[in-house]
């Protein structure tokens, strides 16, 4: 399964890249479980994308909650609150 992923601001800083291709051979169903296998990564992506930290997260350029439903090629985005324009 391909997911692309984006990272906005302090994430981005964080993580260290802007965007990613995740490849993963299990299937991913929300963008939770995106969420928690990047976490699972350790070091700054669990600290960038930890449960307790309020992000914000948008799926093919909607904003979502970690429920919503993936599919292969889709767009997963995470980003701070507040983000500067």
């Amino acid at each position: 399964m391909k997911i692309n992923l984006r990272f906005f601001a302090s994430v981005r800083e964080l993580v260290g890249t802007a965007q990613e291709v995740l490849e993963v051979a299990e299937p991913l169903h929300t963008v939770g479980d995106v969420r928690t296998f990047l976490i699972a990564r350790g070091g700054n992506w669990e600290y960038a994308l930890a449960q307790a930290r309020s992000l914000r997260m948008a799926h093919n350029q909607v904003m979502c909650g970690a429920d919503t439903p993936i599919a292969e090629g889709d767009e997963v985005a995470f980003f701070p609150p507040v983000t500067g324009g």
